[in-house]
C-alpha cells in the first residue's frame, strides 16, 4: 500500500525546540512566548514574526490524528523569515499546537500502513476539540485551549486565519468562511504539481458552493446543513471568531495517503442507492464496535479517560449520520462525492474501534484480540477500496505551504 515515509512527524516538543531555535537566531523579527495552557497543564505557545498591524494567524494541532501541520508552520515560519517580500507588510503568528494533550495521545510519528496509524489513533471527542468546542458547548464550559485561541484572535485581529488539517487518506482541499477570489488556481496547480489529487466534494463540506476544483466557502450561519444530525456546526466554531475584526479563515486539508477516487467529477451512476448503502455499511460496523464495547464495558474500571470517551462519542453519530445519507437526496451526485463519503463513513467506526482496542489493551482485556482483527482487516479494506498511495511528507509540507501563502497574498489583495 505505500513505502516508508520519508520523514516522520515531528513531536510538539521538538516543533517548540525548533520554534526557539528561529526566535534565538532573529529577536530583532520574532518572538516566541506562551499564551495558554492545556487542560493537563501543557504549555500553548505563539510564534510571532514581524511588527505589522496588518496580521496572518496560522493554527497547526488542532486535531491531534493531522499530525503534518506541524511541519508545515515551521516551514511557513523559515520561508516568512527568508522572504522579505512575505512579512513586508504583515506580521506573521503560528499557534504551535493548539491541543498538546490530544497530540500527546496520538502516537504514530512515521506510520508506514494505515494500519499503523490507526493502532496509535487519538481524536478527541467534539466537546474536547479547541476549534469546535464552541459549536456544542455554552461559553462557560469551553476548554482552556479554545479559550486561549480565541484571545489569540482578539490580540492580533488577523485579516486570515489558517488553520491547518489534513486528512488519512483522500485529497486536498480548502475550506473558507468567506470566499477568497484568485485562491483556486494556485491551490490547483500546487496539488498537480505534487501529486496530490483534490477533493472536488469533500464530505465536510457536502452542500458548501464552491469557487473553485476543492475550494469549498461555507454558507451562512442559520442556513441548512447537509447533514442536520450532527452535532456540531462549523458556522460556530472558533473559525469565524476572526469574522468580529474584519477577517476570515482558511482550512487548509492535505492527505497523508492519496486516492483518485475523490478526484472525479464524473456523474455517479446511482448516488442515491449507493448513499443507502453506505449508510447500511456504517450502521453495521459501528455495530460491531458497539458489541465488542457492551462485552468490554462492565470490566473497566473507573471513569472514562480521553480515548474511551471519544470512541464512545464517535459511536454516537452513527445513526443520525446514516438516516441523513440514507433519506434524504444526495447533495452531490458525482462520483467524487460518493468516494468522499464512503471514507467518511469507513473512518467513524475504524477511529471508535482504534481507539477503544487501545483502551482494552491497557486493561489487558479478553476482548482485544478481536477487535485487532477488525481494526487490521477496515484499514486494510480502506486503503485496498481507496488504492492508497503514500504522499511524501514534504509534498504535503510543500503544498499546505504554498496554498497558505497563496491565501495570504489573495485575501489581502481582495481587502485592499
Amino acid at each position: 500500500m505505500s513505502h516508508l515515509p520519508e520523514l516522520r512527524y515531528p513531536s510538539v516538543t521538538e516543533i517548540v525546540s525548533s520554534a526557539w531555535a528561529l526566535a534565538a537566531h532573529r529577536p530583532d523579527l520574532c518572538v516566541l512566548r506562551q499564551v495558554g495552557a492545556s487542560r493537563a497543564g501543557r504549555p500553548l505557545h505563539l510564534l510571532s514574526l514581524g511588527h505589522a498591524r496588518r496580521a496572518v494567524l496560522v493554527v497547526a494541532g488542532a486535531h491531534a490524528n493531522e499530525p503534518t501541520g506541524g511541519s508545515t508552520l515551521l516551514s511557513l515560519a523559515e520561508r516568512v523569515l527568508r522572504q522579505r517580500e512575505l512579512r513586508r507588510d504583515t506580521s506573521w503568528h503560528f499557534l504551535l499546537c493548539a491541543d498538546p494533550d490530544g497530540a500527546s495521545l496520538h502516537v504514530t510519528p512515521a506510520p508506514r500502513t494505515l494500519l499503523e496509524y490507526h493502532l496509535g489513533f487519538f481524536r478527541p471527542a467534539g466537546p474536547e476539540q479547541p476549534e469546535w468546542s464552541p459549536s456544542v458547548l455554552p461559553p462557560d464550559r469551553l476548554p482552556p485551549e479554545t479559550r486561549a485561541l480565541t484571545r489569540v484572535i482578539d490580540e492580533v485581529r488577523p485579516y486570515l486565519q489558517v488553520t491547518l488539517h489534513g486528512t488519512d487518506l483522500g485529497g486536498s482541499w480548502v475550506q473558507l468562511t468567506k470566499d477568497i477570489p484568485g485562491l483556486a488556481e494556485p491551490f490547483a496547480k500546487s496539488a498537480a504539481e505534487l501529486r496530490i489529487p483534490v477533493e472536488t466534494a469533500a464530505s465536510d463540506a457536502a452542500g458548501w458552493p464552491a469557487s473553485g476544483p476543492g475550494v469549498h466557502v461555507m454558507p451562512a450561519p442559520g442556513s441548512d446543513t447537509a447533514y442536520p444530525s450532527m452535532p456540531d456546526d462549523a458556522r460556530h466554531s472558533t473559525w469565524y471568531h476572526a469574522h468580529r475584526y474584519g477577517g476570515l479563515t482558511a482550512v487548509v486539508e492535505v492527505p497523508m495517503w492519496a486516492s483518485e477516487l475523490v478526484d472525479d467529477p464524473a456523474p455517479h451512476p446511482d448516488p442515491a442507492a449507493a448513499m443507502r448503502g453506505l449508510a447500511h455499511r456504517l450502521l453495521a460496523d459501528a455495530y460491531q464496535v458497539e458489541a465488542v464495547l457492551g462485552r468490554a464495558l462492565p470490566r473497566l474500571r473507573g471513569p472514562d479517560g480521553p480515548l474511551l470517551r471519544a470512541a464512545k462519542w464517535a459511536l454516537a453519530l452513527v445513526p443520525g449520520l446514516a438516516a441523513d445519507w440514507s433519506q434524504s437526496p444526495p447533495v452531490d451526485t458525482t462520483i467524487a462525492y460518493v468516494g468522499s463519503v464512503d471514507a467518511f463513513g469507513r473512518r467513524i467506526p475504524l477511529r471508535a474501534a482504534s481507539m477503544l482496542l487501545r483502551v482494552l489493551r491497557e486493561a489487558d482485556d479478553r476482548e482485544a484480540p478481536q477487535l485487532e482483527q477488525l481494526v487490521a482487516g477496515w484499514s486494510d479494506a480502506f486503503a485496498e477500496r481507496f488504492r492508497a498511495r503514500w504522499v511524501p511528507l514534504e509534498n504535503q509540507v510543500e503544498h499546505q505551504a504554498r496554498t497558505v501563502v497563496a491565501a495570504a497574498r489573495h485575501a489581502r489583495d481582495d481587502a485592499a
